[in-house]
């Protein structure tokens, strides 16, 4: 078993939570190329965030549709990141996983990588009678992507990986105020919906059951060992 540290920042500002799981990854490569002792363990941070739009490197900014003083009327914030993927949002009520994991260690390649994380989110989902799985040729997870009229994501995934070390990570929505997906196209996408798990089933969920669940899923997936949940 391998031992990650389980982080739950809560609700934490974009801005700040990228800076910190980057000086995670940072020091994890620092630590892999000078073959010392890690000064951070390899980590599992979940939070949410201020409602705040995020565009992935090989994105295109047309896919923000508003301009800075409607996003500004809407609370919210904009980013160009060094992640993978086109535009999402994240906000209250989304639960963001940032994965710092070494792959190497772990036995596993970047497209296994991929896949085992949209694994244990299709088996977390199990719990709440939601049937998701993946879509041909696109990342994340989906409910109905066999139907075109129907097919809606619920979970984003866009990465980083540098020296094997990755960041970045996934975006549940679990009680997500969707509305804020119609200020973008969604991934890039103009033809596909949008969902979240009170969506799915009709009520609200528990956050922290949803954490607890998905926290137990993705370890089981990567045997790995979570430590006590902390933050800083």
């Amino acid at each position: 078993m391998n031992p990650v540290a389980y982080i739950d920042l809560q609700l934490k500002d974009y801005k700040e939570t990228w800076d910190f799981q980057q000086n995670i990854q940072n020091q994890l490569i620092e630590a892999k190329t000078t073959g010392t002792d890690p000064k951070a363990l390899a980590s599992l941070i979940f939070v949410e965030h201020p409602h705040v739009f995020t565009l992935g490197k090989s994105g295109k900014e047309n896919n923000l549709l508003i301009n800075p003083e409607v996003l500004s009327s809407i609370n919210a914030v904009f980013y160009k990141t060094d992640r993978g993927g086109d535009i999402t949002y994240h906000g209250p009520g989304q639960l963001v996983g940032y994965p710092v994991f070494d792959l190497d260690r772990l036995g596993v390649g970047v497209k296994s990588y991929i896949f085992r994380l949209e694994e244990s989110i299709i088996k977390m989902l199990e719990v709440f009678d939601i049937r998701a799985t993946r879509s041909n040729g696109e990342t994340g997870v989906w409910v109905k992507p066999d139907h075109q009229s129907l097919m809606r994501k619920i979970c984003a995934i866009g990465v980083k990986i540098s020296r094997g070390i990755t960041m970045h990570g996934f975006a549940l929505n679990v009680n997500t105020d969707l509305h804020y997906f119609s200020y973008i196209n969604p991934c890039g996408y103009t033809d596909k919906g949008v969902t979240s798990i009170e969506k799915e089933t009709g009520k609200k969920a528990d956050m922290s059951y949803v954490k607890k669940i998905l926290a137990e899923s993705i370890a089981d997936e990567f045997n790995l060992t979570l430590k006590q949940p902390g933050s800083f």
